[in-house]
């Protein structure tokens, strides 16, 4: 069937995270402690689905490190030539293929200005994982899907693990470990209700709202329906959405809410709620009871994880339903139109 490598990969997401930590946990404690106390702030640099990652890390580093955390402008080091100085940052790359000039370029230019440099990647031989300081490798395996599952989940873990060792949070170490039972709950859980997204196949257009941890979510579940399915899907924070996106809402327009419990909860259901009167086509993805009822279709999520760690699962019934609206739409998935599985970009 068309998509059964993506699929594949999907449901490969619980092994492969259980085994990326318990390979790489100290050696990322290692990272750590060699780089703890020697920068004051993080500078990503990274493209597409690894951007979403560090979309993460702004919120993980931000709210449990009190780290602040910014994207890189690439196209500075690359296309103007003209890199900012990085004075007590410590320069971090993300790639699952360590290939993109771009992303090389800005963790070499951080190690040429004296800074501390990690890269997260699915390959240490790489150009990315050969110029930095420090590799946390992904030990995902070889992905063979063009559009990225593992090696995301992947890296929002290893982003995890590096702030609760940065943190010696042992506890955040035990909430860690349990994810991979809980990813596989989710995967079963979503599986059962994927039937029904084919009344989707007809759609042009989609938003996607998350916000706090999940704003990196959004923008990934966005990802993989444009990769896949060749529908426009726009990611918004709910609290940019109602600061004019709102009005592209009408009668019918399909509408997906990341809602598990948290800091950011009370604002979602708000949302939910002023969007009640324009009646869209709403798709959630929540542990919360009463907002699953209200939806036309409804994912649900474990009721106990803690807010930080519920990206890692959440994203996995957006990674469904793209792959099953794609196979609706008569599309493979293994093989998305004008896609390769390596983008270099300078």
């Amino acid at each position: 069937m068309a998509g059964d490598i993506l699929e594949s990969e999907i449901h490969q997401q619980p092994e492969v995270l259980k085994n990326f930590l318990k390979g790489e946990s100290d050696h990322v404690a290692h990272v750590a402690n060699e780089t703890r106390g020697s920068f004051d702030y993080v500078i990503i640099a990274a493209r597409g689905t690894s951007d979403n990652a560090a979309r993460y890390a702004q919120y993980l580093l931000g709210a449990h490190n009190q780290i602040p955390v910014a994207l890189a402008t690439p196209s500075l080091f690359t296309l103007y030539r003209k890199p900012p100085l990085m004075k007590s940052a410590m320069v971090m790359g993300i790639s699952q293929s360590g290939q993109s000039p771009d992303i090389v370029s800005v963790v070499e230019e951080g190690k040429r200005q004296g800074q501390p440099t990690i890269a997260i990647t699915n390959d240490p031989q790489s150009p990315l994982g050969s110029v930095a300081d420090h590799v946390i490798q992904l030990h995902t395996g070889r992905e063979r899907s063009v559009a990225a599952t593992k090696t995301y989940t992947t890296s929002l873990c290893a982003l995890a693990l590096l702030s609760a060792h940065l943190n010696t949070d042992d506890e955040a170490l035990t909430q860690l470990n349990d994810l991979p039972g809980r990813m596989s709950e989710v995967i079963e859980e979503t599986s059962v209700h994927l039937p029904r997204v084919e009344r989707y196949r007809f759609i042009e257009h989609l938003s996607v709202i998350g916000r706090g941890f999940n704003y990196a979510t959004a923008f990934e579940i966005s990802l993989k329906i444009t990769e896949l399915t060749q529908i426009v899907a726009e990611p918004y924070s709910s609290a940019d959405f109602l600061h004019g996106p709102i009005a592209m809402v009408t009668e019918g327009f399909p509408v997906i809410v990341i809602a598990p419990r948290g800091s950011v909860l009370e604002d979602m259901r708000s949302l939910v709620k002023r969007m009640d009167e324009l009646n869209p086509e709403l798709i959630m993805i929540s542990d919360q009871p009463e907002l699953l009822k209200r939806a036309n279709l409804g994912f649900p999520l474990p009721s106990d994880l803690p807010e930080w760690l519920t990206p890692m699962i959440s994203v996995v019934p957006g990674q469904l339903f793209s792959l099953a609206l794609a196979r609706d739409r008569g599309l493979d998935p293994d093989k998305p139109e004008g896609l390769t599985k390596v983008t270099e970009t300078w």
